[in-house]
């Protein structure tokens, strides 16, 4: 996405909502301020760890209106990165803390992400490849599915090293 583009859009969401939308093209690192968290307008955020052997863990995804940052997180290394275009809203952790409504939208959203990562760490923990990948291929099935003629359609796309890595 070009700059005078992403300029103009954020421009237009701004008047539009009242808050400042940040876009991130796929594939960019989205920056993680201790301070508070990002909400997601739209497209797919995928989080992940580091490991201190520089391995990447895949820790799970935060799609359309699900909240993500380090302040959720007592992990040293926690990175995220945008799967798809992605815009998102950020909220300081005390604008949260004092708004009885934002913390309604968070607390559902933080139940969500919870049983996500016990699923992927359930996942993780299973020795053979093929379970490991037809669990994810479930789970992801039920969190970012769509329906289709055929089956049903997994809305991230993704690479052998992401599916490696979960």
């Amino acid at each position: 996405m070009t700059q005078v583009y992403r300029a103009v859009l954020e421009r237009e969401q701004h008047n539009q909502t009242g808050r400042r939308l940040h876009f991130y093209a796929k594939g960019e690192e989205i920056p993680l301020v201790p301070q508070g968290v990002w909400q997601v307008n739209q497209g797919i955020v995928q989080l992940t760890t580091l490991c201190q052997n520089g391995e990447e863990v895949w820790l799970g995804w935060a799609e359309t209106s699900a909240f993500f940052g380090c302040c959720f997180s007592l992990l040293r290394s926690y990175q995220a990165k945008a799967l798809s275009d992605v815009r998102l809203t950020w909220f300081s952790q005390a604008e949260i803390e004092a708004s009885p409504h934002l913390s309604q939208l968070v607390l559902p959203q933080m139940v969500r992400r919870l049983r996500q990562a016990e699923a992927m760490l359930a996942i993780s923990g299973m020795r053979r490849v093929e379970d490991r990948l037809q669990q994810l291929l479930l789970l992801m099935k039920g969190e970012v599915g769509q329906p289709v003629a055929e089956g049903t359609r997994i809305s991230m796309r993704l690479t052998h090293q992401n599916l490696a890595n979960a």
